[in-house]
């Protein structure tokens, strides 16, 4: 029950923070701007008391968005070897294995997004060839809490021409490992179901993209 509330709080803080951002975006006045700049702030304390996090730190964090607020984009490239391994990258800042990926930039294409990701945390020029997902990160199970929503793209990518040394500020080491016997992930990243999901997509391409 705890859990639940704490949750439920949550997410109520975050739609809380995306109707300040909201109302900052199409505020008609001064009285308008102050109001939803304390609707943000609120929002921040709502958020710092359930993670622990300073109050304006969140703010900061929060308050870097501007315009009409829509949840944020994870892209993740999925790469099998012949022998039904997947790629992983080990994470500098967590120490544990994930899928390359991150945020998409403004201005790429999704497929655009996760090949350049790809490319700088493995190392491996690759190319999309299917949309495995667009999973919600809060009904995915996918830890920690964050103070924003967010939209996970899963892309089934193959390798496509030479390979090259990773980007050394972000990854620490890549490798290829079997689904069901994975290293310790990243789990905000992916976690072992996602990955299970992945693979049933490389054996069979004809399945539909999943979503939610």
């Amino acid at each position: 029950m705890a859990r639940a509330a704490a949750d439920a709080v949550r997410r109520i803080g975050i739609k809380l923070s995306a109707l300040a951002q909201d109302g900052l975006a199409y505020a008609a006045d001064d009285y308008d701007v102050d109001r939803y700049q304390q609707v943000g702030l609120l929002a921040a304390e709502l958020l710092a008391v359930l993670s622990g996090r300073p109050a304006d730190e969140l703010a900061v964090e929060l308050g870097r968005y501007s315009g009409y607020a829509t949840p944020k984009i994870d892209v993740r490239g999925v790469i099998f070897d012949d022998r039904e391994r997947v790629l992983l990258m080990r994470e500098k800042t967590d120490g544990r294995w994930s899928l390359p990926g991150g945020w998409a930039d403004p201005g790429d294409a999704p497929s655009a997004a996760v090949t350049r990701e790809i490319l700088e945390e493995t190392g491996y020029h690759s190319s999309a060839v299917k949309l495995i997902a667009c999973w919600d990160r809060e009904l995915q199970a996918n830890p920690p809490p964050l103070p924003v929503h967010v939209y996970k793209l899963f892309f089934l990518c193959r390798r496509d021409g030479a390979v090259q040394p990773p980007a050394a500020l972000e990854t620490l080491e890549i490798g290829w490992f079997d689904v069901h016997a994975p290293p310790p992930l990243s789990l905000g990243r992916v976690n072992h179901r996602q990955l299970e999901r992945a693979l049933a997509h490389h054996r069979d391409p004809s399945l539909p993209s999943e979503f939610d």
